[in-house]
């Protein structure tokens, strides 16, 4: 499959998030994604609002859902989510009942391996679970913390083509990611590329990234999508 460039709105002011997600499309952006942040402050309202402004193209809800799975992805896709994001930490049968929503409505399930023991272990869990998608994820605090304590900070590249190697579903890393290892995600033969936090948003206060943005996206965008097809096992 060809490249897939996913912008991260992880602000928590829908005008804020709209602006910026025009400017990301502008750019050559793929997909937008309603990050966790701004479903926090927003809810539905944000991704209805996602939906409205840019009608036709995908929207990923990243509610990050623990349980009551089959209910939540069924008002993100009633909201105009195109794509859902389940844990593999959930339970079997929430993973199970949004994919079964998934199905019934139409939209795509993205399952995350944040905070499992065994990642590779869990993307093929996902996968068998029937998710279309593996979110390959070192958290947030999972990074600053380990870093805070003098070690060396973790990122998804560590294990990015052991868990490709190990599903036959496209595959998104995701967490702390360098301009240079986001752009080398397809040669890893991960093709959905995500720009975030700190990449295109300010992580400390999650506002936009100060500096011509747009700019600097067009051409990430344009070095990602020359990358070509990538292979799918």
């Amino acid at each position: 499959m060809k490249p897939i460039v996913q912008v991260s709105l992880d602000l928590t002011n829908i005008d804020e998030a709209i602006e910026t997600a025009a400017m990301a499309m502008r750019a050559g952006v793929d997909w937008l994604e309603a990050g966790t942040p701004l479903i926090l402050a927003e809810g539905l309202h944000g991704v209805r609002k996602l939906r409205e402004a840019f009608p036709g193209v995908p929207v990923v809800a990243d509610l990050k859902t623990m349980d009551g799975g089959y209910l939540e992805a069924e008002m993100m896709a009633k909201a105009g989510a195109t794509h859902v994001v389940v844990m593999a930490r959930a339970h079997e049968e929430t993973i199970k009942c949004v994919v079964k929503a998934g199905t019934d409505y139409g939209v795509k399930v993205m399952g995350d391996n944040l905070g499992c023991p065994d990642m590779v272990q869990a993307a093929k869990w996902l996968e068998d679970l029937g998710c279309d998608y593996v979110i390959h994820h070192i958290g947030y605090d999972e990074r600053r913390g380990i870093a805070a304590r003098g070690h060396k900070m973790p990122s998804p590249i560590d294990q990015l083509r052991e868990v490709v190697n190990a599903v036959k579903i496209p595959v998104q890393a995701v967490g702390g990611l360098s301009l240079e290892q986001a752009i080398q995600c397809p040669a890893y033969g991960a093709p959905l590329v995500v720009l975030g936090a700190p990449l295109t948003i300010d992580a400390e206060a999650f506002k936009t990234a100060d500096g011509n943005l747009e700019a600097s996206l067009r051409l990430i965008c344009e070095k990602i999508h020359a990358y070509g097809e990538v292979n799918i096992h």
